[in-house]
C-alpha cells in the first residue's frame, strides 16, 4: 500500500547512511574535534542515563524529559557558538545548560555556560540552584551565560529570543540566538508571529525544529501536511535547512551555515533535526507511550544511535581504533542496560562532581517562598 509522504517521514531520518558530504565548516574540524564531540555526545547520554535511573530509585522528584537519542542536535548546534551568542533551550535539552561553550573547557570558571553543579542542583532541588527549587528541573536560565530562561510555552520562546538579539543589535552587539522547538510547537499561532517579526526585522534567530516525529502522543501526519517542518520557512521567505539529527557533523554543518547566514545580518533560519525520540514524552508517558507508538517504529527510529553513527564515521577515517570503537558502547542500548564502564571514566567523573555536589547541599530554607514573589521596600 502506497504511504504518504508525511508517513515515509516518520519512519525514516534525513538519511539512512552515514554517508555524507561536509560542507565548508565540518571541514575545517579537526581530529581533536571529533574526539570532543564525540565525548560531547557520551555525556549528554550518562546524564539521561542517570537522571533515569535516579527517577525509577525514588531519589528525583519532577518531571524528566528524556534527550536520549536526540544528543546530536544539542552537542552539534551549540559547539560552533561564540561564548556571547544566546541559547533558549526547551524541557527536553537539559544538557544544553552545561554543554554552551564547552569548547572553552568544561572545568573553566569563565566559560559562559552553566557549571555541572549548578544543573545537578537544579534537578535535585537544592539551594545551590538557579531556581532554588521553585519550579521544574528545566525552568532555568543565566542571563550572566547568556541562556535565555526556559519555559514550557514551547514556541513562546522564540519572541523572547528575537527581542533578546534586537536589543544586542540597537546596542552594537553579533550576537545570534539558537531557539529549541519541537515540530509539534510549529503549529503554535506564536511560532508564526514570532519567525514572521525576526524575518521582517532580520534579526539573528536560528530556530533549530527538533522533529522527533511525536508531539506528545500525535504522530507527524496528523499535525502536517507536508514531509519537511523546514518548510514553514518557505512562508517568510527565509533559509530552511534540513539536518540528520542523527548524526553530529551534519547537525554542526547546517546550523553553522544558519549562523553565518544571521550574523552577517541576512535575518533569521530554520534547521530542521530529523531525530526519533527513544522514551514516552516524559516518565510519565513511557508506559502509554509504548501503547500508541508501534513497536516496529521504535526499533527503527532508535536503530540510528548518534553515538554510533559518529562512532562509525570517526573508526572510516582512522580516528578511533578498532579496540577504542568497542570499548565503551552504551549506543542502541536503554538505560537500564548500561552502567559506568559503558562510558569514558572522564565523563563520569564530571557528572559524579556534579551530583555529589548537589546531593549534599542543603534543600532551600521554607522562610525563602516569598522570595523574588514580592520585592520589599528598601531593596
Amino acid at each position: 500500500m502506497a504511504t504518504t509522504a508525511a508517513e515515509s517521514a516518520r519512519k525514516g531520518n534525513a538519511k539512512n547512511t552515514d554517508e555524507f558530504e561536509l560542507g565548508p565548516h565540518g571541514s575545517k574540524l579537526t581530529a581533536e574535534d571529533y574526539r570532543e564531540l564525540l565525548l560531547q555526545l557520551y555525556l549528554a547520554r550518562y546524564f539521561d542515563v542517570r537522571l533515569i535511573k535516579e527517577k525509577k530509585r525514588g531519589r528525583l522528584r519532577g518531571t524528566l524529559y528524556s534527550s536520549h537519542n536526540q544528543e546530536a542536535i544539542l552537542v552539534g548546534s551549540l559547539y560552533g557558538l561564540k561564548p556571547t551568542d544566546w541559547i533558549s533551550p526547551i524541557h527536553r535539552d537539559m544538557p544544553a545548560f552545561f554543554l554552551k561553550d564547552f569548547r572553552n573547557g568544561w572545568r573553566n570558571p569563565e566559560r559562559m555556560g552553566m557549571t555541572i553543579q549548578e544543573v545537578c542542583s537544579q534537578v535535585w532541588g537544592k539551594v545551590g540552584s538557579p531556581g532554588r527549587a521553585r519550579d521544574n528541573w528545566s525552568h532555568i536560565g543565566s542571563r550572566k551565560n547568556h541562556i535565555i530562561h526556559s519555559t514550557s510555552m514551547l514556541a513562546g520562546t522564540i519572541p523572547a529570543a528575537a527581542g533578546v538579539v534586537y536589543a544586542d543589535r540597537l546596542n552594537g552587539g553579533d550576537a545570534v540566538v539558537l531557539t529549541y522547538n519541537g515540530e509539534g510547537s510549529t503549529a503554535q499561532g506564536v511560532f508564526h508571529e514570532a519567525v514572521n517579526f525576526a524575518a521582517v526585522h532580520k534579526l539573528p534567530v536560528v530556530t533549530i525544529i527538533e522533529n522527533n516525529q511525536w508531539a506528545y502522543g500525535t504522530p507527524t501526519e496528523l499535525e502536517y501536511p507536508l514531509e519537511d517542518f523546514a518548510r514553514r520557512a518557505d512562508g517568510y521567505g527565509i533559509p530552511g535547512l534540513i539536518a540528520d539529527g542523527q548524526n553530529v557533523l551534519d547537525v554542526y554543518e547546517k546550523v553553522m551555515e544558519a549562523v553565518d547566514h544571521a550574523r552577517s545580518g541576512k535575518g533569521p533560519s530554520i534547521v530542521e533535526c530529523k531525530t526519533f525520540r527513544a522514551y514516552g514524552h516524559g516518565d510519565h508517558d513511557d508506559d502509554r507511550a509504548a501503547k500508541y507508538r508501534p513497536k516496529a517504529e521504535v526499533d527503527s527510529g532508535r536503530s540510528r544511535d548518534p553515538i554510533a553513527v559518529m562512532k562509525r564515521i570517526m573508526l572510516a577515517k582512522g580516528m578511533l581504533t578498532q579496540e577504542e570503537f568497542e570499548k565503551h558502547a552504551p549506543e542502541g542500548r536503554s538505560a537500564g542496560e548500561v552502567t559506568d564502564v559503558d562510558f569514558p571514566a572522564e565523563v563520569v567523573d564530571y557528572l559524579n562532581e556534579g551530583v555529589e555536589y548537589a546531593v549534599n547541599q542543603p534543600v532551600p530554607e521554607a522562610e525563602e517562598g516569598g522570595m523574588w514573589v514580592y520585592r520589599e521596600f528598601g531593596q
